[in-house]
Formats: C-alpha cells, sequence, structure tokens
C-alpha cells in the first residue's frame, strides 16, 4: 500500500507547472520574461530582437538564439507567486526543434499559448496544439500584440474554434487596437483595466471602471465603446460560460488579450494560472498510476542539455518530480542501468542563474549533473520498477552523413554526436560500417549541430547529403524473421543512440517495397522512450 503524506500534498497543491507554446515571433519569449518580471524573478527584461541588442531574453542564453531572436533550446525557470511555486518551462519556438518541444510538453501540467493578433492560428501552433491534446493538457490562451493593427477578436476566436477545435471563452475583452488600443475589459470582474503606454504596470497602479454601462467609458472612449459593448453581446451570446472541469479537460480555454511587450494582460495569465490551472497530477508509470503526494520518490528525464556554461562542459539532466521529496544527497534507483545512483547536488534554474535546490516536490523541475548516465526517458524512483511513458521520438525527414575533416578527430566527432543525439537536439544513426547519419526534424537543426560541435567540441566535420530519404524503427514477430530480415537487409540499416535497430530507406518507393516483401515486419514512424522493439 502507498504511504500519503499530508504536509507533501500541501506542497504539491502549491504547485504550478507550464509550458509557453507558440509559432515563431508570436511573443512566447518576451511573454516568459514578463511573466517572471510580474513574479520578481528578474529585474529588468532583456531585448530579444537581433545580434545588435545591448541585453538578450533571460531565457535565451545560446549564442545563436541571441543572434536570431530565437529559441532553440528549453529553459526552466521557478519563482513564487501569490504563495504558489511556479516553474515556467520556455520551450523552443522554432518549428525544426519541435521534437525537443513536443518531450518538455510531456513534462507540464498545463499550457499558455500564445497568439499573434495580427496572423492568428499559425502553423506551428496547430503542431503543439496536438501534442497537448494528446494529453489533454489545460490551455489558457493569451493573444497577443493587442497594440499593433491586428484582426478582429471575433473573427480570431471563431480561428482558433474551428481550426484547432477548442472552445473560447474570453475573459477580457480589447477596447481598440494598435494606436487606439485603449485597455482591456474584465468580463469576469466586470470593470475597465486602462491602457497607456509606456505606463509602470508592476506597481499595481491601474485605473480600474466599473460596468460596462458606465457613463465615464463613453467621456473617455466615444468612438469605440458602441462597437465593443456590441461585440461583447454578440460573444457573451455564442460562447459558453468558462467551466473549470472543461478547462481541466482541455476542452475549453479561457481567453485573454493584451500587449506582452507593455507588460498588459501579462498579471490576468498570471492569476488564470494560479486559479484554474492544476496542481500536479497522477502519472502513468507503466505498471501501475503514480499520485503526485506519495512518500517514495519518483520522476523521469525529459531533457538533456550539454554545455550549459561552456567554461565547465557539463551536461544537465532535466527531472520532472512526479511524486515524493527530493533531498540532497539521496540515493535512487536508476531503473535503466539497475544500479543505485547518488542526486548530490540537483540544481533549479534562472536560464542561465543556477541554485542548488534543497527541496523539490511532485511539479518541480531539477537539474541533475550528467556525466552520460542518464538518457531522455530516463526513470529514476526508490527502488520500485516504473517507467513514465509518453516520451515522443519522430522518424527523421532530413539526413546528412557527417565524417571529420581532420581523420585524427573522428573520436572527438562521434562523441559529440553521441552527446547531441542523447540531448535530443539532433538524431544520430549508425551502421555497422561506422558511418554516422544525422536525422532532423529541420534544416536548422544541422546548422546547430555543427556549431556547436565547432564551438563546444572543437571539431570541424563534412556534412554530405545521402542516399536516405527517411527512417522507421523496426519490431519483428520472432527472431527467425529478424535474423533473415538483417541478413537481407544489412546495408540498409543502422542503430539509434539507444541500439534500437532502424531501417533507412532510400525514398518512399523503397519503404513501401520492403514492407510488401516483408509483411510480418512492423515498420515505426514513432517510438517512445522506453519502448524496445
Amino acid at each position: 500500500m502507498v504511504t500519503l503524506d499530508p504536509q507533501l500534498a500541501k506542497d504539491v497543491q502549491k504547485r504550478r507547472t507550464f509550458a509557453i507554446i507558440a509559432h515563431p515571433d508570436a511573443g512566447k519569449t518576451t511573454l516568459t520574461e514578463k511573466l517572471l518580471l510580474f513574479g520578481g524573478a528578474i529585474q529588468m527584461a532583456g531585448a530579444v530582437k537581433g545580434r545588435k541588442a545591448a541585453r538578450h531574453a533571460t531565457s535565451d542564453w545560446m549564442q545563436v538564439e541571441q543572434q536570431r531572436g530565437i529559441s532553440v533550446t528549453s529553459s526552466v525557470m521557478q519563482f513564487e507567486y501569490e504563495g504558489h511555486v511556479i516553474n515556467l518551462l520556455d520551450t523552443p519556438g522554432h518549428e525544426d526543434f519541435s521534437e525537443d518541444t513536443y518531450r518538455v510538453l510531456t513534462a507540464v501540467d498545463a499550457a499558455v499559448m500564445v497568439i499573434d493578433a495580427a496572423k492568428g492560428v499559425e502553423a506551428q501552433t496547430i503542431k503543439l496544439l496536438e501534442v497537448c491534446r494528446l494529453r489533454n493538457t489545460p490551455i489558457i490562451t493569451f493573444i497577443n500584440k493587442m497594440d499593433r493593427e491586428v484582426r478582429d477578436p471575433i473573427d480570431l476566436l471563431s480561428e482558433i474554434e474551428e481550426i484547432l477545435k477548442l472552445e473560447c471563452v474570453p475573459i477580457t475583452w480589447p477596447i481598440g487596437m494598435g494606436k487606439t488600443f485603449r485597455g482591456v475589459f474584465s468580463l469576469k470582474e466586470n470593470h475597465l483595466v486602462r491602457f497607456t503606454p509606456g505606463e509602470d504596470r508592476l506597481s499595481g497602479k491601474q485605473e480600474l471602471i466599473e460596468g460596462l454601462d458606465n457613463p465615464r467609458l463613453d467621456e473617455l472612449f466615444p468612438m469605440e465603446m458602441g462597437y465593443v459593448r456590441e461585440s461583447i453581446e454578440l460573444v457573451q451570446g455564442v460562447t459558453n460560460p468558462f467551466s473549470l472541469e472543461k478547462f481541466l479537460a482541455g476542452e475549453q480555454s479561457p481567453v485573454f488579450f493584451g500587449s506582452g511587450v507593455n507588460n498588459f494582460g501579462v498579471k490576468d495569465v498570471l492569476e488564470a494560472l494560479v486559479q484554474w490551472a492544476p496542481s500536479p497530477r497522477s502519472r502513468d508509470g507503466g505498471v501501475r498510476v503514480v499520485e503526485p503526494t506519495e512518500k517514495p520518490f519518483t520522476g523521469f528525464v525529459f531533457k538533456i542539455q550539454a554545455n550549459m556554461d561552456p567554461k565547465h562542459r557539463d551536461r544537465i539532466a532535466f527531472f520532472r518530480v512526479c511524486s515524493g521529496r527530493y533531498t540532497p544527497g539521496m540515493k535512487v534507483r536508476h531503473l535503466r542501468e539497475d544500479r543505485e545512483m547518488k542526486i548530490p547536488n540537483a540544481l533549479t534554474f534562472m536560464a542561465n542563474d543556477r541554485i542548488s535546490m534543497t527541496d523539490a516536490v511532485a511539479g518541480d523541475i531539477i537539474g541533475i549533473y550528467n556525466h552520460g548516465q542518464l538518457h531522455i526517458g530516463d526513470t529514476l524512483t526508490e527502488g520500485e520498477k516504473l517507467g513514465f511513458t509518453g516520451i515522443p521520438y519522430f522518424a527523421p525527414e532530413l539526413f546528412r552523413a557527417a565524417r571529420p575533416k581532420d581523420p585524427f578527430k573522428a573520436k572527438q566527432l562521434h562523441k559529440g554526436l553521441k552527446e547531441l543525439g542523447e540531448e535530443g537536439a539532433i538524431q544520430v544513426f549508425e551502421n555497422d560500417m561506422g558511418h554516422l547519419f544525422l536525422g532532423a526534424v529541420g534544416f536548422l537543426q544541422f546548422e546547430i549541430v555543427a556549431q556547436r560541435l565547432a564551438t563546444e567540441y572543437k571539431v570541424d566535420a563534412i556534412y554530405e547529403n545521402t542516399d536516405v530519404s527517411t527512417a522507421r524503427w523496426l519490431s519483428f514477430p520472432d527472431e527467425d524473421t529478424q535474423k533473415r530480415f538483417i541478413d537481407e537487409q544489412a546495408a540498409r540499416l543502422a542503430k539509434d543512440a539507444d541500439g534500437n535497430l532502424v531501417y533507412l530507406a532510400t525514398s518512399i518507393y523503397n519503404l513501401q517495397t520492403t514492407q510488401k516483401h516483408w509483411p510480418d515486419v512492423q515498420f515505426h514512424t514513432t517510438r517512445e522512450k522506453n519502448q524496445t522493439f
């Protein structure tokens, strides 16, 4: 029988662990920083655009991120707000790094979806929401950039509902847009929060005007209020009231309007997370469901990041605690390697700043110094044989062959690619001849890997086109079929970073032909960590 801990339950109840998802340039990194500002975690927001900026976003620490103004890695930031502990996971915004984002989404309990009010629903948003839907993740929607010339808010809500199949319930409603953006009217609190460009919104001093029919609104905004009242009446007539139950089931999303860069509407999102987002939930541990308030410590690695501090050539495993309590120096069971390991000094993060973690419970993300012993998907427990599921790998569609310019650096190239493959930056396949194939979702992954190999591992490599077009993981009905397939297809086989057998097809036609000849062999487009074929 599993023991529950009352004090642990209180601490777990305070946790809110969420990610921000968005299409590139929707304002995700800006919103991340402003949430940290409101939470008191940082004192000054950095610029997020371009290499000429004097400062860069706190959550974007890699050189290429600072140059391009995009996020290609995941940062974890913890801060306190109104008696709650907030764990914010900043995910890669660039679609070429969607795999990393998918894995991060397995470690959160809710998500904030940022929509560019001028562009509406974009391609990457659709993909990310589909991943959230697989886990019924609750979604809070923030429609950003209302201080610019944007689309009609009713059209935006209709588009979200039609394309994303997500019921929207506006909690705030904008008054004007662009140069005539005046603020938002809170449908929940029945008052206006006025927007003044350049105003310090962190002080909490905001002009509140009660009631939608207040004559003061007509005095202030004579040109806007007629349309605003019509819009609110229309949208309230066609939308259902907010339902916490439907929100927690991932069926309904509360919608807020604002301008992240002006700190406007950000506090509304934070309040919604505290009030409505779920505390850590139970998790599928493979053999049984694990409750967050259980005393035994459990959790899983969802990301590995090498060289966050280039001076120390370190590797950090990002670990989601699922139950129990972390204490410094505790001993746990590394289930994949079936051995005991010690966690002497776990970390919590503020992007590039690190703080020693002395206490962590379900929902918290801790960083564990990793010398290659931990891989993505690894489960650590206090002895029980569990395996947390749902950490995906997708068959890549882009491939390059890699070899070192200097033949004497072949070992360094292998080491660098092995470590980058383990952290999920790229997929690495090796055949029996020792040839390395890099598989990616997007071309930018190749560029990042080449840069990191050159700067972090001092290896210049040659990246060449290859005849590989796509890859599939293999499973066999019996050992005899496996042996015959390997004998016949040896030239087209390789192993991934975890030793799983992979078929490297030259084309979709080649793949289909092989599948027809081997109907008993299964060719998988995805695999989960801890899934063996």
